[in-house]
């Protein structure tokens, strides 16, 4: 086996998130050891999504079809609205099963130095949502780090001038965890989000 293809893959692994030199190497070699039929149905799978996925005409989702099937199902609680930074997260809280609401995807968090204003984000979309559905509150569940938190602060100013509730999800100490492991910043989110027992 010529050493050319097996280091065009491991640069293409790379390319991956999180996939560093060392891993990539791994599952390359892994690839070629499959069989013929397990790696052409990766090699399927990975081409048919980017022929058929699309964004949810309403909240950004990733689906085949112009509207997902969170936003079409009638069985959605449509007074509230989740508002997440990427659509992975709707598979998370989707997999905690407690929220049944629609969601708003972002694509993204506000960082100017990045280039991510917010005309880059699907934030206008989602004024335009909240003004023209009978929506009641509006969760936000950007990332407790820098720039979930200012574009959630952004988020809120903006929803000010309507009639909406608006909540921020709770953020803290994971359960299971220690006390004596945790930074100051996460111990001072769980205590500033402390409720009543």
């Amino acid at each position: 086996m010529e050493q050319g293809i097996i280091e065009n893959l491991i640069t293409e692994l790379t390319k991956l998130p999180g996939i560093g030199r060392k891993t990539a190497q791994r599952l390359a070699f892994f690839i070629v050891t499959m069989s013929e039929e397990d790696a052409k149905g990766i090699s399927k799978a990975i081409n048919e999504i980017k022929e058929k996925a699309r964004f949810c005409n309403e909240c950004f989702n990733i689906t085949e079809t112009k509207v997902c099937s969170i936003c079409s199902s009638s069985s959605r609680d449509r007074s509230k609205l989740c508002v997440v930074e990427e659509p992975s997260n709707i598979l998370v809280i989707e997999r905690s099963k407690s929220f049944n609401g629609l969601y708003h995807v972002l694509l993204g968090a506000l960082s100017p130095i990045d280039g991510f204003t917010p005309d880059r984000l699907k934030i206008n979309e989602l004024i335009k949502r909240v003004g023209r559905n009978e929506i009641k509150e509006i969760i936000i569940a950007t990332n407790p780090n820098t720039k979930g938190e200012m574009t959630a602060q952004y988020i809120r100013e903006l929803l000010k001038p309507f009639k909406v509730k608006v909540t921020r999800i709770a953020y803290g100490l994971p359960m299971g965890g220690d006390i004596e492991f945790a930074d100051e910043v996460t111990l001072s989110k769980a205590i500033d989000g402390r409720r009543e027992i």
